[in-house]
């Protein structure tokens, strides 16, 4: 009996001090665990993308849920059955770490606007308006600062988005077919090819597939685009960016 009323007694307190310090998820670590080979230990992008500039438009915490919840269609980041406290630290660790921030404009963003349409929008598109073939602007835009969308510009084959790596196929009467790999397994691949159609191919039918190193979207240099045509582009995309001192705005109070 006293055997018992010992055990008891030691599974009580352990369940009072359970109650009043329960152990909470470790954000850092759990990112280091199961985020870090794609996005990279600093959390500034690897295989994936950059994740530290989520939080330069609203919403960030709800879509990073999401997102870590159902994962991304058509690329490597599969989706998680981990319990809602672990992807919450997840997603805190990650705001904590954010560079989020309002960068200075130099450019015009209606200039901007007419660069976009001349020289992105057959491949880009923008809140539904213009090409497949490459990255959603209105989103990509507004999670990338102006460093990381001049190098993408100014050096198109520095980086791939998931989902847009650049690829080409030869079929076995040595027909070439460039486009963006969209999905592929042991027997078949999925692309976009330059016409902008989804087209799938058994890879027995395939003589070669070959992941390109040489972006299908050309260099932008300063000869091709001038850095002011360049500033005026980076103004018309910051339009899609909602900055830290509006998002404070726009939170509904308490109504008093």
């Amino acid at each position: 009996m006293q055997v018992i009323g010992w055990a008891l007694a030691v599974g009580v307190t352990l369940f009072v001090a359970g109650a009043q310090n329960p152990q909470r998820p470790d954000g850092p670590a759990l990112f280091r665990e199961r985020c870090a080979d794609c996005h990279g230990a600093d959390a500034k992008g690897d295989r994936g993308p950059d994740v530290t500039r989520l939080w330069m438009n609203d919403g960030a915490d709800e879509r990073a849920m999401k997102t870590i919840r159902t994962g991304v269609a058509g690329s490597i980041m599969p989706p998680s059955s981990a319990p809602d406290e672990e992807i919450r630290a997840i997603v805190a660790y990650l705001r904590s770490i954010s560079i989020a921030k309002t960068e200075a404009i130099s450019g015009n963003a209606t200039s901007g606007e007419a660069v976009f349409a001349a020289n992105c929008a057959q491949c880009h598109r923008i809140n539904g308006r213009g090409g497949y073939l490459g990255p959603d602007l209105s989103r990509i835009a507004g999670s990338q600062s102006n460093q990381v969308l001049t190098r993408a510009i100014r050096d198109a084959s520095a980086s791939f988005a998931s989902g847009y790596e650049p690829v080409t196929l030869v079929t076995r009467d040595g027909r070439q077919i460039r486009g963006t790999r969209k999905a592929e397994d042991a027997f078949s691949i999925q692309i976009m090819d330059l016409q902008g159609r989804l087209r799938g191919f058994e890879k027995g039918d395939l003589r070669e597939v070959t992941r390109d190193r040489k972006s299908l979207m050309p260099d932008f240099g300063a000869d091709r685009l001038p850095d002011s045509s360049l500033d005026d582009l980076l103004a018309y995309l910051a339009k899609f960016r909602i900055p830290p001192a509006r998002r404070a705005a726009d939170t509904p109070g308490d109504g008093k």
